[in-house]
This record gives structure tokens, sequence and C-alpha cells, in this order.
């Protein structure tokens, strides 16, 4: 059987409606797409991830909506942003506000978002963290956060070139980096951020970057609990006005 090369979107439309696809190039072998994690409800491990979100929020590479959908259940204004199609048509089908918008473009709203969400291992999108949460910077507000997921210590931070495949279709490659807990503190400075708190959950990992707010070697894992407390403690009651999605 011949497989025929399409776009990254192209492909990832076909899985997101039920064409079993698998990654190559990310590990020495191929391994599953995970949409099924993507297109299911939040649950309980997805809502203490997002409860390190503070304000008006926005998704990037939002995919079918899953997190989007669970930010708004929990009462924040999110928009999320994917550069496919269809993943924003299965966000707004959620109920979630979603556009069509690549991170490196004008966001609406730019420069007055409390939170960005980069889940999934999103923080590897176009393969250069750094610049991306330099990107990050400049949507957010001045005192706003990312709520990065990352991989978990041990996983040293690759870039490389991948593509998803199907039966008889394969995407162009794309560059992707895998960023863990190891090395987290010293990519967020070198964008400008610093690490807040790092915290395990559900057998995943999180991170809270925000401005240079202590010494990277001074790197604090938060202690099981405490994202309800941080959010809490570090809301402003004068936040600037909420985006217009």
């Amino acid at each position: 059987m011949s497989v025929r090369d399409e776009s990254f979107s192209a492909v990832f439309t076909h899985a997101l409606r039920g064409m079993p696809c698998r990654v190559v190039g990310l590990g020495p072998e191929p391994s599953p797409l995970p949409v099924a994690d993507w297109t299911r409800e939040a649950d309980e491990a997805d809502h203490a991830l997002l409860a390190w979100c503070v304000g008006p929020t926005i998704d990037i590479g939002c995919g079918p909506g899953r997190l989007s959908a669970g930010l708004a259940a929990r009462g924040h204004v999110v928009l999320g942003i994917d550069v496919v199609h269809e993943a924003v048509e299965q966000t707004r089908q959620r109920g979630a506000s979603a556009i069509l918008r690549d991170v490196f473009e004008s966001i609406p709203g730019e420069g007055r978002w409390e939170s960005a969400l980069l889940a999934d291992g999103n923080v590897g999108i176009g393969g250069d963290p750094v610049r991306l949460l330099r990107r990050v910077r400049e949507v957010l507000d001045p005192r706003g956060r990312v709520v990065v997921e990352l991989a978990p210590p041990g996983v040293p931070m690759t870039t490389t070139w991948a593509s998803i495949e199907g039966d008889d279709v394969r995407s162009r490659p794309f560059r992707w980096s895998v960023l863990g807990v190891d090395d987290i503190a010293h990519v967020a400075e070198a964008a400008g951020w610093g690490v807040s708190a790092c915290e395990p959950f559900a057998g995943r990992w999180c991170a809270v970057l925000e401005e240079q707010l202590a010494p990277v070697a001074a790197l604090p894992v938060a202690p099981a609990g405490a994202a309800r407390h941080l959010q809490d403690v570090s809301r402003d009651p004068h936040h600037p006005e909420e985006p217009t999605t």
C-alpha cells in the first residue's frame, strides 16, 4: 500500500475524526497518538493542573478542547488557539471559545491574559521552548503566569523531527521538543521567566512560570495540595480588564 504525504493539519484532522495514527520520531519506536486522552472530558488530574491557572487564560494548542472546556467550567474566561481547524471546531462544540491561530501570530487580548496553558507536551510546539516561552511573555500581562506540563524527572530535553502516520497517510515532518522537570529551570531563565512551583500530580508534572521571582538555583517544589493556596495568595484583586475574546 502506498503512503501519501499530507500536511500536519490534514493528518491531525484524520486522527481527530477517528483514524488510528501513530507518532514517529519522538522515541526509538512509533507510539500511538493519544487522541482518546485528548477527546475525553477533563478528569480529576486535569483539574489539578487547571487549578494553577489564574484569571483569563489562553490555552495554547488547545486540540479538541478538553482543557479549554474544563477551564470554562471552572469559571475562567478562556480562549483556545490551535492551527488545526477540526480541533477548533471540536473545542467550540464543547462550548469553549477557540480560534484558528498560530501562537506566533497576533492574539486577541494580547498583553492582557493572566495565564497561559501549555499542557499535553505543548511546550514542545515549534521545537524551541525558549522561543515559545519568550513569545508567551508578549501574550501575557506582565504579572501573568505560564502553567506548563512537563515530562517527568530523568527525561532529558530533546528536539527532533517528527511526523504523524496513519495506515496510508503521513504528515510532513515537523519540529518538536520534549521538555522535562530536569531542564525547566534553565529553559525558563533563558526565556526571562522564574519557576515559582514545580509539582507532581497523578503521575504527571507541572511547573508554574512567573517573572523571575527567585534565583533559578532555588527551584521550589510545591507540597501536595499547594496549588489552590498558590492561586489564592497570588490573585490580584486589581487584575487588568479581562481580554475580549
